[in-house]
């Protein structure tokens, strides 16, 4: 399916593992300018010699960090000065962070508070008058069902989550006109590095596949996902193919959200 990514420029923030990289790949795949920014260089060159070995074309890296207002714009302008602008901007920044209530202290607050929906927030304010003055443009915010639906010793991550998806909804309202798409990905169980690092710090009686069939135990599907079942949507979402989507909430999660 030609998705209509040909020479679009596209931003991935925390674009060097996981549902980032995945993102970016397929954005490639599809003929897209792509540009991944995260806090560790190392990691992002990595990752873009991966992409130019999947997709035979060249990802601009950018260390970036999400939580400075200043780096954030720096980046922006960096961007602007070398493409023109800027079409795709996919907000993947984040990590897990669940803890009971009274176990979170307000630094775990702050930080997870600062990180996801600030990181989202600093990116999109910097993304919207460029795509604005190119005529439109598509922002996916990457949440989680647990947004929708907390559980237990879930904060500050769901109700994180859930401040993205409520910008999601206000965003799409603000920028439909000026055919600015924003759309969110609730994003379940995905093979991903902070799963590999939990792996990697427990005593290991179980290898990695061992250990996601484990925790695939709790999906429906019976699965962890793949990350690359998260990009291929987000692809979608930011394609010409998505062109009367927007404000929408989409699951990926092998069917593990009570809430649609």
């Amino acid at each position: 399916m030609e998705l209509g990514l040909n020479g679009k420029i596209a931003l991935v923030t925390g674009g060097s593992d996981g549902i980032g990289f995945s993102a970016a790949n397929e954005m490639a795949l599809e003929g897209a300018e792509v540009i991944i920014c995260a806090r560790n260089q190392n990691n992002l060159d990595i990752a873009a010699n991966s992409i130019k070995e999947n997709t035979g074309r060249d990802v601009t890296t950018k260390s970036c960090d999400v939580t400075s207002s200043e780096a954030v714009a720096q980046l922006f302008k960096e961007i602007t000065d070398k493409f023109g602008g800027i079409d795709i901007l996919v907000n993947n920044a984040g990590t897990s962070s669940a803890h009971p209530f009274l176990n979170a202290d307000e630094e775990i607050w702050d930080y997870d508070i600062d990180l996801k929906l600030f990181g989202a927030i600093r990116c999109s304010q910097n993304a919207v008058p460029i795509m604005r003055s190119r005529g439109g443009g598509r922002i996916i915010n990457i949440t989680t069902p647990g947004g929708k639906a907390p559980g237990a010793g879930s904060v500050p991550t769901s109700v994180t989550r859930a401040a993205g998806i409520a910008l999601t909804k206000a965003m799409s309202k603000d920028f439909a006109s000026d055919n600015i798409l924003v759309n969110t990905v609730c994003v379940g169980l995905i093979k991903s590095g902070q799963h590999r690092i939990r792996w990697e710090n427990s005593d290991k009686k179980l290898s990695l596949d061992a250990f996601y069939s484990q925790m695939g135990e709790r999906v429906p599907m019976g699965r962890v996902g793949e990350a690359k079942e998260v990009g291929g949507l987000i692809a979608f979402l930011a394609s010409d193919r998505g062109s009367y989507i927007t404000g929408a909430s989409i699951n990926v999660d092998g069917g593990t959200s009570p809430v649609v």
